[in-house]
């Protein structure tokens, strides 16, 4: 596993923000060389996405932005890892003939264009079958590609709200809240990277490639789980309950003297660990089961809100553990970044940015072992600059393409 298991496969990526860029990424963490496909006018929409922008000294802070010399957005920076980049202007002959000879190497096409921009292109389906009847397209739109409302728009949390996130999350029903990162962007990518991986598994088999669509609404829908089936089949609308679970209690969290800390007692066998360790009533019409603890769960929070007040977070957290009660606080991104757990999991990543210098990124979530037990180490490679392999993949492309194999 030298190369990653996708060490075989070319990626040409014609996204941008980042649902595409995140599902790209996804299959480059995994060995695909990526080929991001920018435009000649700035690139990438998030290269101007800011502040925070990042460059030499004389550059860098609150004011900088999209003017100044050798300025980068963070934000393209959390979303592009391990690629290289190319301009090319799809608009141009020029441009798009090397699309077209792209087409004819790559493995997987990444586009998530508004429907039908990629057919006036003169891309179509059709055609890009017939460049190259393998290649596997993963398609990413805001609400479907078609449908009623096909056509619109998509943008995170637009899909939020409109998916029903938004109105289960926040404090209160009254105040329908956001997630803290764009996450329908985020699934929408981590969906499509998924399809692409199962189609490839399938061309094995077939040597046919084909198409996968996946689209914001979609990934907002496909990860409603309980509260899904909670109107599905039992006609309940859920709403917001801040940070406390609507079918398990205790499950949320919980003020300390000096702060907060969250529990999860998931069974009755934690419960009556949990209870008697902090002086709540275990029996009772409030207390007996998890179902009465639901209906009853004011009373509930109230008498572990009581119980936890006379006790320090640390000191909470320790008795949580010696009872056996999971349990943690809540941590800021400098905490989780500074934690030894997280650097253990190889969740931040060393690279070296050819403005920058040596940065460090958020990593990849996965972790791949021989059977040995051998891990395998990608080695990551920075964000590219705008058009930083342009002349490097156009001469690839100027060779003459290897003999079809299968």
């Amino acid at each position: 596993m030298t190369g990653g298991p996708l060490a075989d496969i070319t990626v040409v990526d014609l996204t941008r923000a980042l649902a595409g860029p995140h599902a790209a990424m996804m299959l480059a963490d995994l060995g695909a060389r990526v080929i991001k496909i920018e435009n000649p006018g700035g690139g990438d929409d998030t290269r101007g996405w800011g502040p925070p922008f990042v460059g030499p000294p004389e550059v860098t802070g609150a004011d900088a932005g999209p003017a100044d010399a050798e300025e980068i957005s963070t934000y393209f920076l959390s979303c592009n890892r391990n690629k290289q980049s190319v301009v090319l202007d799809l608009k141009s002959p020029d441009g798009r003939a090397g699309l077209t000879e792209l087409i004819r190497r790559g493995d997987v096409l990444l586009e998530n264009f508004r429907p039908g921009v990629l057919d006036r292109l003169g891309f179509t389906m059709d055609r890009i079958t017939e460049l190259n009847p393998a290649l596997v397209v993963l398609s990413i739109s805001g609400f479907g590609h078609d449908g009623p409302e096909g056509g619109r728009a998509g943008y995170d949390q637009i899909a939020q709200g409109e998916g029903g996130l938004m109105s289960m999350t926040g404090p209160d029903p009254q105040t329908p809240t956001k997630v803290g990162v764009p996450i329908s962007d985020l699934l929408a990518g981590m969906y499509g990277a998924y399809g692409v991986v199962a189609k490839l598994h399938e061309r094995s088999r077939t040597g046919r490639g084909g198409l996968v669509r996946t689209s914001l609404l979609a990934s907002v829908i496909g990860v409603h789980a309980y509260q899904g089936t909670r109107w599905t089949v039992a006609g309940e609308i859920p709403r917001a309950e801040g940070p406390h679970h609507p079918s398990i209690c205790p499950y949320g969290l919980f003020h300390s003297a000096d702060g907060v800390v969250q529990i999860s007692v998931g069974s009755e066998g934690l419960w009556a660990r949990f209870a008697p360790a902090f002086g709540i009533p275990l029996k009772g019409p409030e207390f007996s089961t998890n179902s009465d603890r639901v209906r009853n769960s004011a009373v509930v929070r109230g008498a572990i809100e009581e119980a936890f007040a006379g006790y320090s977070t640390p000191d909470l957290l320790a008795k949580l553990s010696q009872v056996g009660v999971p349990s943690g606080e809540v941590k800021d991104l400098q905490q989780v970044y500074e934690w030894d757990q997280t650097r253990s999991q190889g969740l931040l990543i060393d690279v070296e940015h050819p403005v920058l210098g040596p940065i460090q990124l958020p990593g990849p979530p996965l972790r791949f072992f021989e059977p040995s037990g051998e891990e395998w180490h990608r080695e990551h490679t920075a964000p590219p600059l705008l058009g930083q392999h342009t002349d490097e993949v156009l001469g690839w492309l100027a060779e003459p393409a290897p003999p079809a194999t299968g």
